[in-house]
């Protein structure tokens, strides 16, 4: 086995990775940052970011093969064929599932970083003390004013585009300028402040797009092509932001194709010694050695990275002491609100793709409002005009038709709701006993399920969309509920939560593991219960905290 020794390890180099791969080599630190899948190179490979669609062989869409081949990205939008090489494949990673489980992963440089949502928002404190609060689950060991200088940090480095809205609930961040909203979600803003007193807000997204250039990246084009890589640095990925400035340093050796079995640990010492991984490309293991670890592989594949190491000591892995490893799965739950016509409003339109709409807050068990469920959900959602593409039934050939869509269609208005899933001890991931990958371990087992409390939530969630619609004089209003298999928010979380107890958690407030203080994690593995929110933006704040932490426990020689 090849030794190579490093100041620092980082598994995963997607949202939280690229961060701690930034922060610990701006500090000083050797650092190898290990990505399990191919290397992507910003622009360069972008190979779809550029091209019209008639360039494109299927147009971007699915093929009947693909759907025959991929069943599990098949079940949403993320299967098609401009980025199907930045999805896992299920042939050569599979899981398993004793309860619907749709997992979908980005292995590569830059992880799902390159193609996340982009929204971003700061947690309050009703999210940090709604477990203690409630008497659910555990405690989070941190409140808002621990991080909020670290939301402020990322923000400024990351960019987001939003605008300062003083609500308690969703607190302000430091912003670029917003993408404005149109004329009519302008005057749907108005209305629903005004037939609600108040008490429910229509504001600007805030989107990891930036609207000001900052330093290689001159800034968004209003394309909605993100998910495709953006040449511009539009948005903000590993490869675009932190991977650049971690490069700049001298100190970060990337090396993809590289799985991380196990965390070496010592059990004298009690300390992780470094990682061993598979090289994807020629099955070789090998090992390497550090002095801290940062585990940032996405919330799933870092339990299952705990759950492989220190077995002897442990048998069901590092970390695994308080029985909580694997446990509390956690997602968002939504595919559901209302959505009608605007009339009025054929004389106006818009300029460019806006990579974000409008964000309705959470006011759901705010204040002095109580439902028969704890928690609450937000809307993501906005108003548009029909194009080109749209079903002229009655013109449907020859010239009446082609003159028709030389005009814009009507207005319509929509609101999704994005819901809050508690998290359930008995919602599990643990490892198969029979099927393997491609590199010969064992897969993961899904088992999580939402119950009864967002069950009752979910008809709050459609109903709510359709009354704020109606209020603001949409018309032709109609709901749906499109059903919610678990993972499909593609915001996993919990499986190895923070807590302030060793014996009820698998993490300290630093995000150090209990049982090895120079093992970090930090991605959504860490989260102790889910707000309503996109967990993004506290991925980033909750890495740029414990590695600054990391960095300075490691100078006083306490790792």
């Amino acid at each position: 086995m090849a030794n190579q020794e490093y100041d620092a390890i980082v598994v995963g180099s997607g949202i939280s990775g690229g961060w701690a791969a930034k922060e610990l080599t701006e500090k000083g630190l050797k650092v190898l940052l290990l990505e399990r899948g191919q290397n992507v190179e910003h622009v360069k490979d972008y190979k779809n970011a550029t091209l019209p669609p008639w360039e494109i062989p299927h147009r971007g869409r699915r093929t009947t093969e693909m759907v025959e081949n991929h069943p599990n990205l098949k079940r949403d939008y993320v299967l098609n064929e401009l980025v199907l090489d930045w999805w896992a494949h299920e042939d050569t990673s599979p899981y398993v599932e004793e309860k619907p489980f749709t997992w979908f992963r980005g292995y590569q440089v830059g992880g799902r970083s390159l193609l996340w949502g982009r929204q971003s928002y700061r947690w309050s404190d009703l999210d940090f003390e709604a477990n203690l609060k409630e008497g659910i689950a555990v405690d989070w060991p941190i409140r808002y004013k621990d991080i909020a200088p670290w939301y402020d940090y990322v923000e400024k480095f990351a960019g987001i585009a939003g605008n300062r809205d003083g609500l308690d609930v969703l607190p302000d961040g430091e912003f670029m300028p917003p993408f404005a909203m149109n004329c009519v979600e302008k005057d749907v803003k108005e209305r629903i402040a005004k037939h609600f007193e108040g008490k429910r807000h229509l504001i600007n997204s805030r989107v990891a797009n930036i609207t000001e250039p900052l330093p290689g990246r001159p800034g968004c084009q209003a394309r909605n092509k993100c998910w495709l890589g953006c040449p511009f640095g539009g948005y903000f990925s590993t490869q675009a932001s932190t991977l650049p400035a971690a490069m700049a340093t001298g100190n970060l050796t990337l090396r993809p194709y590289s799985i991380v079995h196990r965390v070496l640990y010592d059990k004298d010492t009690k300390k992780a010694t470094g990682v061993e991984i598979v090289d994807a490309e020629t099955m070789e293991t090998i090992e390497y050695k550090s002095k801290i670890v940062f585990l940032c592989a996405s919330a799933l594949n870092s339990a299952h990275v705990l759950m492989r190491s220190a077995t002897d000591i442990w048998p069901e892995g590092l970390g695994s002491s308080s029985g909580e490893l694997g446990h509390n799965v956690m997602d968002h739950h939504f595919r559901l609100g209302a959505s009608g016509t605007v009339e009025g409003y054929d004389d106006k339109y818009y300029f460019g793709r806006r990579p974000g709409g409008i964000y309705i807050p959470r006011y759901r068990n705010v204040g002095d409002d109580k439902r028969d469920y704890v928690r609450g959900f937000g809307y993501q959602g906005g108003a548009s005009r029909s194009g080109w593409g749209r079903d002229v039934a009655e013109m449907n050939i020859g010239g009446p038709m082609k003159e028709a869509l030389t005009e814009p269609g009507p207005w319509s208005m929509g609101m999704m709701a994005f819901g809050e899933i508690l998290p359930y001890h008995e919602n599990t991931i643990k490892i198969s006993k029979d099927v393997k990958d491609k590199w010969g371990m064992y897969a993961l087992v899904m088992n999580a399920e939402i119950k009864d409390n967002e069950q009752k939530m979910r008809k709050d969630m459609m109903n709510d969309a359709a009354e704020m619609l109606e209020a603001a004089g949409v018309k032709n209003i109609h709901t749906y509920d499109s059903g919610y298999t678990f993972g499909q928010g593609i915001h996993e979380m919990g499986t190895a939560r923070m807590g302030r107890d060793p014996k009820t958690s698998v993490l300290n407030e630093n995000n150090q593991v209990w049982d090895a203080k120079n093992v970090f994690v930090t991605d959504g593995a860490a989260m102790t219960s889910a707000a309503a929110v996109n967990p993004s933006l506290t991925y980033m704040a909750l890495t740029a905290r414990a590695a600054d932490f990391a960095v300075k426990e490691l100078k006083k020689g306490n790792l």
